[in-house]
């Protein structure tokens, strides 16, 4: 079972997963031959869920999701995932679109090691400032630049700064089927207190449905990962994406249903 804050609205169907298949590569000059690809219309989710917003999991699992924001970075990321294939741990990627534009080539290996993506927006404002048009274009644009790169969609959307309304949300939700995921453990890595402040809060964090948030986009951040991992390896437990910490089936390009634009029919990857 999910718990969701107060302004969450449970009203959805079981979990439901991708659709469509994509070429994916680590190199550049793959990501280019796959981007001149000609892309379906980008299709719309289906209702995949009944919530509009969360912070933790409630369940009896001894699960973790590791989540970093912002990225991806040009040479961050790719350390990141260096270490996270080393210890074979799967995270969800909160990718800012703009990002995803200048860095194909990274979220093309985010997908094909396993990694889950989420929608951090295009250009990373604060929501809450935003009108309904607003709002949606930067949830939309970086669906866009997702999918055209690698052939999925993001399922999870996290607002910058942790500023969205309950309005907002369940607009989102209504509107795009994409719940509002938020954290339960706070690194504030952003205020760079150094590798070993931020490895402690994340094991001292990590509880079954916990979620970390964290950045790619600073060192220090990927240096605290390993002593992170090996902390919360330690306290017995798992990390592991967003979608499979609610329970949800296995995100991936063969993992998630779509309805197409304008047609009443589904169709599987």
């Amino acid at each position: 079972m999910t718990h969701i804050n107060r302004r969450a609205l449970l009203s959805g169907m079981g979990a439901l997963c991708l659709s469509g298949t994509a070429v994916l590569n680590t190199s550049s000059r793959a990501a280019a031959q796959t981007a001149a690809i000609p892309m379906p219309p980008v299709p719309r989710l289906t209702r995949a869920h009944g919530l509009v917003s969360v912070h933790a999991v409630q369940t009896t699992r001894p699960q973790v999701a590791l989540t970093f924001d912002d990225g991806p970075h040009p040479t961050h990321t790719p350390v990141l995932l260096d270490i996270l294939a080393r210890y074979n741990v799967k995270a969800t990627f909160y990718v800012i679109g703009s990002m995803v534009r200048r860095y194909p080539e990274i979220l093309h290996r985010i997908v094909a090691e396993g990694h889950e993506v989420g929608n951090h927006t295009w250009t990373h404002p604060t929501l809450s400032r935003l009108g309904h048009g607003g709002f949606l274009r930067e949830i939309d644009r970086t669906q866009e630049i997702v999918w055209r790169t690698v052939g999925v969609l993001p399922v999870t959307m996290r607002p910058p700064y942790g500023a969205i309304t309950g309005r907002q949300s369940h607009m989102l939700a209504g509107e795009r089927n994409i719940p509002t995921v938020m954290w339960s453990v706070d690194t504030s890595d952003w205020r760079r207190p150094g590798s070993h402040v931020v490895a402690d809060r994340m094991i001292r964090g990590a509880r079954p449905g916990a979620v970390i948030l964290a950045h790619d986009i600073h060192g220090p951040t990927v240096r605290a990962v390993p002593q992170a991992i090996e902390g919360i390896l330690a306290r017995g437990m798992e990390l592991t994406t967003m979608s499979e910490l609610l329970g949800w089936q296995h995100w991936g390009p063969r993992g998630l249903r779509y309805v197409r634009q304008g047609a009443a029919d589904n169709w599987r990857g």
